[in-house]
């Protein structure tokens, strides 16, 4: 992207956020489409259409400063089958993506925890496919089909606010499982069980193909399935579970996850080159939600969130990571549906591999100033503002800093020395249609 097209957008976009905080109750663009989505609705369909746009600039630090456009548009289509053919408690769902422009991460920064939770490679693609029927007055369901377990699996609610991917897909299974697991713009053939036992608490448990395009471990994930249909089922098997239990603490409401996946798939050995892979894999995580103060007969409240993962160090490049932070609803007069947000990001590589980069260097007798950096820790704090500047429009400015980039890897223009710490600001616009 030229900075004259960068300067144009961004400046476009603070001119509607000078504007008018509301434009009409309707909370699409297109409303109602002359009375076409009410008129469906009755019949149980339900189709939705959003756009999300990341302006973003590394301005600091990384392989190269630059500035890039990319964003994704997705649509969906969900429909009752109760209402639609008379079949209750079904619903069947399909969504597809539309992904454009370039990302930020690959070329510019070359870090752990990426910029944008929508970088991907141009395509469009089938995303989602699946059929979902419950049972016992809604206690249980089951859903089948083409599934990115990211929408159900290790969600914090608060922690979704934030541009960086890592803020919704965490670093763990991005990193670690094959492709980064069935997870945007990924999904995979599989099953889920949802079970709601009491009132506070939920049961969820699923097996998935561990490698939605089928390829070898270290691959270019979207090019084997460019259309999102290959459905693979010849690979191994991940099976998540998870708990989530909801509850107040000095009065504000809380949620809580602890849950665990195995992968039965072949996994990079980090000790050293014999054998190559270890079978299996597994990672244990907790989630947590929770609203710290909430301003008496005002929207405005503060809320907490940290995820937290791990992972076998002698078979993973990542293995700890974890996001925490704060996000404060209505933060400023007049602007109760804007959300700000401070979000920390941290990922640890295997200690397994740091040892074993050492020994390498160690063996070599290589002098200190021309050896190659030892790996360790990344890490991510983000600042974001979401201002609702319509029921139907987003306008997110956001700012970036990433401490140790990679966890500390050689600078390609300078191979001795790690690349330096990176400075990332943009904007992200969410449209509804």
């Amino acid at each position: 992207m030229t900075p004259g097209r960068a300067r144009l957008i961004i400046g476009t976009l603070v001119a509607l956020a000078l504007g008018p905080g509301r434009a009409g109750a309707q909370s699409t663009l297109l409303g109602p489409i002359c009375g076409l989505r009410p008129a469906l609705a009755v019949h149980g369909i339900i189709f939705g259409l959003t756009d999300t746009e990341n302006a973003l600039a590394n301005i600091s630090g990384g392989v190269k400063q630059g500035a890039t456009l990319q964003g994704v548009t997705t649509a969906t289509l969900q429909i009752d089958t109760g209402k639609a053919f008379g079949l209750p408690g079904g619903t069947f769902y399909v969504s597809a993506l539309q992904i454009h422009g370039s990302s930020l991460s690959p070329g510019y920064l070359d870090d752990l925890q990426t910029a944008s939770g929508t970088e991907a490679s141009d395509a469009t693609r089938l995303w989602e496919l699946w059929f979902d029927q419950s049972f016992d007055h809604g206690t249980a369901d089951l859903k089948i089909g083409q599934q990115s377990i990211d929408q159900e699996f290790i969600v914090s609610t608060n922690s979704a606010l934030f541009v960086n991917t890592m803020a919704g897909w965490p670093l763990v299974p991005s990193a670690d499982l094959y492709a980064g697991g069935p997870a945007y713009p990924l999904s995979a053939l599989g099953v889920r069980l949802r079970l709601k036992p009491t009132k506070n608490l939920t049961l969820l448990a699923g097996t998935f193909d561990d490698n939605p395009p089928g390829g070898p471990f270290a691959n270019d994930p979207q090019s084997l399935d460019a259309g999102g249909t290959k459905f693979n089922l010849t690979t191994g098997a991940l099976t998540i579970v998870e708990a989530d239990f909801s509850t107040r603490l000095a009065g504000y409401p809380g949620t809580y996850q602890l849950g665990f996946w195995v992968d039965t798939g072949a996994f990079p050995n980090q000790t050293g080159p014999s054998p190559a892979f270890r079978p299996y894999n597994d990672s244990l995580y907790g989630v947590i939600d929770q609203t710290l103060w909430h301003k008496h007969g005002s929207p405005r409240q503060l809320n907490f969130f940290a995820r937290l993962m791990g992972a076998p160090p002698d078979r993973n490049l990542i293995s700890f990571s974890a996001n925490f932070g704060l996000t404060l609803t209505d933060p400023l007069p007049g602007r109760p549906n804007d959300t700000a947000g401070i979000d920390i990001g941290i990922g640890q590589i295997s200690g397994d591999l740091i040892n074993r980069e050492r020994a390498q260097a160690d063996f070599s007798q290589a002098r200190p100033d021309q050896s190659a950096p030892i790996q360790g820790t990344e890490t991510l704090i983000e600042l974001t503002y979401q201002a609702q500047l319509t029921p139907w429009l987003q306008l997110q400015p956001d700012l970036q800093y990433i401490r140790n980039p990679g966890g500390g890897i050689a600078n390609p223009a300078a191979p001795r020395q790690r690349l330096q710490n990176e400075w990332v600001v943009g904007v992200r616009t969410n449209l509804t249609f």
